[in-house]
């Protein structure tokens, strides 16, 4: 599959998820701080509605679309000699709180499902008494990656917890055939930095927005930055955003439903001006000057009219609390088709006021299992699905979700 992404909302044909596995069982209450999740998720639920999310793509991804799982692509990217070792290696040099130099024979010995089990879950059989922390955060692939109109930026971690998962990503994109196309185009930052994909948004073709968060630092987007403005983007908006956990990504506060349609947390979106600064290339220069706000440079650079729907409506209770469980967080499966959790029941009732038809995973899935779907310029459809495991992990449906091609 060729890997190309130019909009947050062009139809969407493929796509890298995961699927919670026992890793997510190995998170107990002392650990769930250092592992960046608020509560435990029980696991056969959390399968269960993440798996109710992939039923909706496989129903709305056009013939010769797909849906990846990235542990399978970790495993045929581990079958390769080189990749194994040169990922072995990456995670001796870049954890060394880790000690894994100590078992980098065994590591090395290791099957490919041995490895993975153990990179993931952080035990395995052949290494008694040998542990380190599982990746539950791996549900979360958008942070790993994000494909950019020509080129795909490298995510890293911020934090030491997902390092790993950025390691395998590193891996994937440099050795795995299905990023061949791209890996010459692969954007990356210095090793001191961080940039994660949940603050990458991909609004049209020549402007890409980033967000400064907790998560993103100032390097690392500058350095990005400048990537992408030497390619083929000409405008790069940097939007500052409260430096949290409730807002930890530009996407837990801000996503696209359409080209011109977003869905926004008020307090930190709509009624905040100033935070915006836009990067432009001016010959072999790179110039900066500051945005009144993210709707008003939005309109300037894209040339039309922009709404934004209120996350949680017009309540600022009801806008703090599904903020919070990701109402602002959906994911655009074709442009005015989304799907996100169905508990943000005043965000979904405000939708309608904007003319979306609001529709359960189930009447979705068994309205187009067995003929395509085929939306068109003027559809609307907001779908939803169960997310009250999933949404203990502090993730929606965009975060879920690494887009990897869009037509």
């Amino acid at each position: 599959m060729d890997i190309r992404v130019t909009s947050e909302t062009g139809r969407l044909h493929g796509v890298i998820v995961h699927t919670p596995g026992h890793e997510v069982s190995l998170v107990n209450p002392e650990l769930k701080d250092d592992l960046l999740f608020d509560d435990i998720i029980f696991e056969s639920d959390a399968r269960e509605e993440h798996l109710g999310m992939i039923e909706i793509f496989k129903a709305a991804i056009p013939s010769g679309g797909g849906v990846y799982e990235i542990v399978d692509l970790i495993s045929e990217v581990l079958d390769i000699e080189e990749a194994k070792l040169a990922f072995i290696d990456k995670i001796v040099r870049f954890q060394p709180d880790l000690n894994l130099h100590t078992i980098r024979k065994e590591m090395a010995q290791m099957t490919t499902l041995e490895l993975e089990k153990f990179v993931i879950n952080g035990t395995s059989p052949v290494l008694p008494g040998f542990s380190i922390h599982p990746l539950p955060n791996l549900l979360f692939t958008r942070d790993l990656a994000a494909v950019v109109p020509n080129g795909i930026v490298v995510s890293r971690a911020a934090r030491n917890a997902r390092l790993r998962e950025s390691l395998l990503m590193e891996t994937l994109i440099e050795y795995h055939p299905m990023f061949s196309n791209i890996k010459n185009n692969a954007i990356r930052i210095g090793e001191q930095e961080s940039i994660e994909g949940g603050d990458i948004l991909v609004p049209s073709e020549d402007v890409v927005m980033i967000g400064m968060s907790e998560r993103t630092t100032f390097s690392g987007l500058l350095k990005a930055s400048e990537s992408l403005l030497n390619g083929n983007v000409k405008h790069v908006m940097i939007v500052d955003i409260p430096k949290q956990r409730s807002s930890m990504h530009l996407d837990t506060i801000f996503t696209f439903c359409s080209p011109n349609e977003c869905i926004a947390f008020p307090p930190a979106i709509m009624q905040r001006t100033d935070n915006v600064v836009i990067l432009e290339k001016d010959g072999d220069k790179i110039t900066t000057r500051s945005g009144r706000s993210v709707k008003h440079s939005l309109e300037e650079l894209l040339g039309w009219e922009m709404t934004f729907i209120e996350c949680g409506g017009s309540e600022l209770t009801n806008q703090y609390r599904e903020q919070w469980t990701d109402g602002a967080n959906v994911f655009c499966l074709a442009p005015g088709v989304i799907v996100g959790y169905g508990r943000n029941t005043n965000t979904f009732e405000n939708m309608k006021r904007y003319g979306y038809e609001v529709v359960s995973q189930y009447e979705f899935v068994e309205e187009y299992k067995n003929k395509d779907f085929n939306p068109d310029a003027n559809t609307k459809l907001a779908i939803t699905f169960e997310g009250h495991e999933l949404c203990r992990g502090r993730g929606g449906a965009r975060c879920m979700t690494l887009p990897i091609n869009r037509s």
